[in-house]
């Protein structure tokens, strides 16, 4: 069941009103680029993968106060500290005097790789928070697309084993939970259409090219290319098991599970529903907001509502 004060905390939430003339889910999901602010002043480290034979990119953001607390965000598929979410959380987070920083997965942020990431790599999530534990001690995480369903798998999985995290609280903003579902919807019409394109362009050059092997979906590349880089059978296989949504009902953490019903990734008929989350998770599944868009406002919008959501969600976790 979900969190039996979920109310109380959704009522301290400003509405999202997204602008009359922003309708649907692909448009609210592509015009959130459009609003793309210039990225804070981050500051570069490239510290080492789980593996200890890679690096990867964390840009940081630093407080004044070394005691403030850190906010770590797990960026989607090809995103990084760039990303439209990103820069509007970062924002939020040096507004507030919080440090903050965006942990990239192997072979993002510029740095190249040989080990792909996925959407299951709940290893590299645990070892990326390890490190940061070491040296901030109070830590939230944001999970977003592709890194809030590892993000939400790794917690479901701490929680089923009973071992301790260093997370106080996080939150998943459109998670595609139901990775078989998103799998579906993203092989059909307008999904296909309008982001396969965009997805490809920048993951085929990380894998060996194939000849004659033909990568028309981002079905073909996971049955081709991740499914077998990680030891998953095929697509169906590595959907199956490295979905988070099996996992919620683990989950021991306070996680704020943040999905626009009209999301065109994983649509609101497949999202979780109260019965199947820990009394620790906190649904949030506003009507509008596409993918990773959720702009608010009037006339051209702004991209504050999703940031101020998440940090209102870990202040009243703090205060409780």
């Amino acid at each position: 069941m979900a969190a039996p004060d979920s109310a109380a905390f959704l009522r301290q939430l400003p509405p999202l009103h997204s602008p009359l003339w922003l309708a649907g889910g692909n448009l609210q999901t592509l015009y959130a680029k459009l609003l793309q602010s210039p990225p804070p002043a981050y500051r570069r480290e490239l510290l080492p993968d789980s593996s200890g034979r890679e690096r990867a990119a964390y840009d940081f953001i630093d407080a004044d106060d070394a005691d403030a607390p850190l906010v770590v965000l797990f960026h989607g598929l090809e995103g990084g500290s760039g990303s439209h979410y990103a820069v509007a959380l970062m924002q939020e987070v040096a507004a507030r005097g919080w440090h903050g920083v965006v942990a990239h997965f192997r072979s993002c942020g510029g740095v190249p790789a040989q080990k792909m990431y996925h959407s299951g790599d709940t290893p590299e999530v645990a070892h990326m928070l390890s490190l940061l534990a070491g040296r901030y001690r109070r830590i939230y995480a944001v999970g977003v697309s592709l890194g809030g369903n590892v993000l939400a798998k790794y917690l479901g999985e701490q929680g089923r084993l009973r071992q301790s995290t260093p997370l106080l609280a996080a939150a998943a903003v459109s998670a595609p939970l139901d990775l078989p579902a998103a799998g579906r919807t993203l092989e059909h019409g307008l999904p296909r259409l309008l982001y396969t394109r965009y997805f490809l362009s920048t993951l085929m050059p990380k894998v060996p090219h194939q000849p004659g092997l033909r990568i028309r979906s981002l079905a073909d590349f996971d049955n081709a290319y991740t499914a077998p880089l990680n030891g998953f059978a095929d697509k169906d296989d590595y959907y199956q098991r490295a979905a988070a949504k099996p996992w919620l009902p683990d989950i021991a953490t306070p996680t704020l599970l943040l999905n626009a019903r009209n999301d065109p990734f994983l649509p609101g008929r497949f999202l979780p529903q109260e019965h199947e989350v820990s009394d620790s998770v906190y649904l949030l599944q506003p009507a509008n907001g596409g993918h990773v868009g959720f702009v608010s406002g009037h006339g051209r919008g702004h991209l504050r509502w999703m940031p101020q959501a998440v940090l209102s969600f870990f202040d009243w976790q703090q205060k409780r």
